[in-house]
Parts: structure tokens; C-alpha cells; sequence
């Protein structure tokens, strides 16, 4: 017998056990008298209002006679119809009939029943960890295109900051060859940020798509007048949207709202990307310090810009 790719078997092995976790190894989906595929068929059908052939058969990556073969059987059944497209002549319009809705519901409401089923008996704590692996199952083998998922901005919550520090240690190391000295300055950070949290005038933002974490920045007091901008982060996955420069942004518009009349942040030369972004948002940079830090010779920088 050839020895197989461990990872191979693991996928393979994984295919296996969710296959039959969630009753796919039977004919008919859902005790109905539809297969997965034509199931599946109808789902697409019953989310989007118009669909024509080729677009659904690029969708769901259906051989064109196969799909054909089932949307030629739903119309004669009464469950889709047919309508050419008003801007292209040449294609067809397909919509679910009022009849292919009322076959399509019970079968959506059995799937949903099934997965909280198998959901219920998960801990919160397990769910969550489940739908992020998911996530992270579906983004490493089908990368999400980034112009269409939206990154929302979200206030720090139990976890975060674990993750976060976790996130800088990991990063500035593969990255900067940073060593762990820097996984410790962050540590320090943000738990006197936790332990010192003053909601009136401080704040950590972080920034999801998808559920997964893809940046944070804290704006934490330095006197009165004097508002500090710290660890602004993101995951490679984030940059070249943007979203750095929101976060900083944000930063501003809250130091300004509360009554701040300065801001001041602390950094080092070779982060390139992030000193870009400061200047662009207004800061200047006031001093330049050589220092041996985190195992290696760095430039620090201090910048600074008035609100």
C-alpha cells in the first residue's frame, strides 16, 4: 500500500466524520424525496432573485447536462420557471415558482433543525469555536475577495486581549525577528490598559470580518490634554485595504470628541507602513532614538500631532 500525505488523510479523514455528522450519506436529503445536489439546486434559487443557467451552474460547479437535467425536471414539476433577460436576449431567467418556495421551506426549516441539534450540545464557548474554525476552513480554501466582505469596528470584549498579545508576539516575530521581550511589553500594555480602563476617555478597537479578528488599536490617556495612540495592528490578510488608516482615523475622531487637545504615539523606524499612515493622518514626528531593543538595534520615534 503507497504511504499517503498525513495531511491528506486528515482531510480525508475530516470529510468522512462531517459527511455522516450531518446526514449526508444518505440518498435523499432531509427524510425528502430530493438528493444534496437538487436540495442545493433550490436553495440558490430560493436566495437570489434572478439566476440564469450558467451562473448557477458556476456557483455550485455542476457538469451543464446534470444541471440541465434537474432545472428541465423542477419546470416540468411546476417548481421553477423560465423568463428570457430583459438586457440579453440570449439568456433565461430562472425564479422559483410559489410552488417551488412551498417545497423548498419545510426542507430549509429540517436543515436548520438539524444543525442546532447538533449545535445544542455545545457549550457557548465550543459553538464559538467551531464557527471560527469554520470560517477558517472556508477562507484558507476559498479566500474571500476582500472588496466584497465588510470590516466592522467593534469595542474590546473578554478574549481580545489574550489575542491580541498572542498576535503582536507571533507577528513581530516572524516578521522583525522581534524576540519575546516585545510579547512582554505588549502583555504589560494591555493589562495595565484592563486594570486602568477609564471608558470615558479611553478605548481599544477591534476589527472583525467574517467573525475573525484582523486588527486592533487602543487610545489610552497620557495627562488631561495629551491622548496616547497604542499597538495598532493588523493581519496580513487586512493590509492594502485601508483599514490602518481607519483604525487611526478613529483614534482621532474619539480623541477629539472627548475633549483631548493632542496626541502622541511612540514607534519604531522599520515599521514603514505604519509611520506612512501617521504622516498621512496628521502626525509629525518630533524625535529619533537610537536603542537595542527585543534582541534587535532599532530606531525609536516619537510622533505627534495636535487635535
Amino acid at each position: 500500500m503507497v504511504a499517503q500525505d498525513p495531511a491528506i488523510a486528515s482531510v480525508r479523514r475530516f470529510n468522512r466524520f462531517y459527511t455522516k455528522q450531518i446526514g449526508l450519506l444518505t440518498d435523499h436529503l432531509h427524510s425528502s424525496r430530493l438528493s444534496l445536489t437538487e436540495v442545493r439546486v433550490l436553495y440558490e434559487l430560493a436566495h437570489r432573485d434572478q439566476w440564469t443557467a450558467s451562473e448557477l451552474g458556476q456557483e455550485l460547479g455542476l457538469d451543464r447536462g446534470y444541471l440541465s437535467r434537474i432545472l428541465r425536471r423542477f419546470q416540468s414539476e411546476g417548481l421553477i420557471e423560465r423568463q428570457q433577460s430583459k438586457s440579453d436576449g440570449r439568456q433565461t431567467i430562472l425564479t422559483l415558482t410559489e410552488k417551488g418556495r412551498t417545497e423548498f421551506e419545510p426542507l430549509n426549516a429540517a436543515a436548520s433543525t438539524e444543525i442546532n441539534n447538533l449545535l445544542e450540545r455545545l457549550s457557548a464557548p465550543d459553538r464559538h469555536q467551531l464557527v471560527r474554525a469554520m470560517h477558517t476552513i472556508e477562507n484558507l480554501l476559498s479566500p474571500p475577495d476582500p472588496a466584497r466582505e465588510p470590516i466592522i469596528l467593534r469595542s474590546h470584549r473578554p478574549g481580545d486581549m489574550g489575542w491580541i498579545v498572542h498576535r503582536h508576539g507571533e507577528l513581530y516575530w516572524q516578521e522583525y525577528g522581534w524576540d519575546e521581550r516585545f510579547e512582554a511589553l505588549v502583555a504589560e500594555i494591555v493589562a495595565e490598559f484592563v486594570k486602568n480602563y477609564d471608558p470615558k476617555r479611553e478605548k481599544c478597537w477591534v476589527a472583525e470580518r467574517n467573525g475573525e479578528i484582523v486588527g486592533s488599536i487602543f487610545l489610552v490617556r497620557k495627562d488631561d490634554d495629551t491622548a496616547k495612540l497604542r499597538m495598532l495592528y493588523l493581519e496580513p490578510s487586512a493590509r492594502g485595504l485601508g483599514l490602518g488608516r481607519r483604525l487611526v482615523e478613529e483614534c482621532v475622531r474619539y480623541a477629539k470628541q472627548v475633549g483631548y487637545k493632542k496626541m502622541t504615539l511612540w514607534t519604531q523606524a522599520n515599521l514603514t507602513a505604519a509611520r506612512a499612515i501617521y504622516q498621512k493622518t496628521g502626525f509629525r514626528l518630533m524625535s529619533q532614538q537610537k536603542n537595542r531593543s527585543f534582541g534587535k538595534d532599532l530606531v525609536a520615534e516619537t510622533w505627534e500631532r495636535d487635535l
